[in-house]
């Protein structure tokens, strides 16, 4: 991931102001997060990746916060940080991974790192 000035980092369902032109690797910042098709109309929108990198201070600032509005109607943590000003960054990235999320997710991720048998 490249180094940027965030407090965290995220790679990108949420609202960034990518420019048009932006490719693989580029950087900007989180506006909003949420479960629901943001912002409605045509245009880009992203999936979201979830995987996060804190400088300590920021964790630290992060788990002394109390839950915000927005946290608690959407159910999305990453809005605690946003609500409270602080700065999440977005990386651009080109594929989305396997998440793990279900037990049917576990299960694929088991099948697909499981030492395969030699060909014959």
């Amino acid at each position: 991931m490249p180094r940027t000035s965030g407090a965290i980092r995220t790679c990108p369902r949420w609202w960034a102001a990518f420019p048009p032109d932006a490719t693989p690797g580029a950087t900007a910042r989180a506006l909003y997060f949420s479960r629901a098709t943001v912002p409605a109309g045509p245009g880009e929108h992203y999936f979201h990746i979830g995987l996060y990198a804190y400088r300590r201070a920021a964790l630290e600032r992060y788990v002394a916060l109390p839950p915000g509005v927005l946290e608690q109607r959407e159910r999305l943590e990453q809005l605690r940080a946003l609500e409270a000003g602080m700065r999440i960054e977005v990386v651009l990235v080109d594929t989305v991974p396997l998440g793990v999320d279900t037990p049917a997710h576990l299960a694929l991720a088991r099948e697909m790192l499981a030492p395969k048998a030699p060909r014959p």
